[in-house]
């Protein structure tokens, strides 16, 4: 018998909640159990990140940041009071169209930079969980080969129990 073909048998046989792998191989339970499944997932799509991938997260990271926020409100502040006491050239008089031409720029360029970011943590997300779905079907059969094994110490030991009682009659 082929080896994947076995391997792809307990496999399906796990997810098709067989109640037991019994009649399956020992040898290729661990086989299939003795190699690591886990994997770093930040540092497997760490490696994929070009420049602008890295220079969008940065950036998506700072705009979604309390500092980002106090400076643009400091910033807007002293515009307003630039252009409302009477000292300075009033460059953009009260009711401050320039001030929103620049804020609805900033939100146009804003938000296909976050959602660059989003749909990279979404890819990443994805990753995690195909690597979680794999240590879990691991897990489920060394849990699985364990209990076959329990089960077969009890018959053993009920069988042995058996033959010192007769031993006794």
């Amino acid at each position: 018998m082929d080896e994947k073909y076995d391997k792809e048998k307990i496999v399906k046989m796990i997810l098709e909640n067989k109640d037991s792998i019994e009649d399956i191989d020992e040898d290729i339970i661990h086989d299939l159990i003795s190699g690591k499944v886990s994997k770093d997932i930040n540092q497997i799509h760490q490696k994929k990140l070009t420049l602008g991938d890295r220079a969008s997260d940065k950036i998506s990271d700072f705009v979604g940041s309390w500092p980002f926020i106090l400076i643009g409100l400091g910033l807007i502040a002293l515009w307003i009071i630039l252009n409302i006491v009477g000292y300075f050239v009033h460059f953009d008089p009260y009711p401050f169209i320039l001030l929103n031409l620049f804020l609805s720029c900033l939100a146009g360029i804003q938000a296909p930079i976050i959602m660059m970011a989003q749909n990279r943590q979404e890819e990443k997300d994805r990753l995690r969980a195909k690597n979680d779905y794999k240590v879990n079907l691991k897990s489920e059969i060394i849990v699985q080969d364990l209990h076959n094994k329990v089960d077969e110490i009890m018959r053993n030991q009920e069988e042995i129990l058996r033959e010192l009682r007769e031993l006794k009659k």
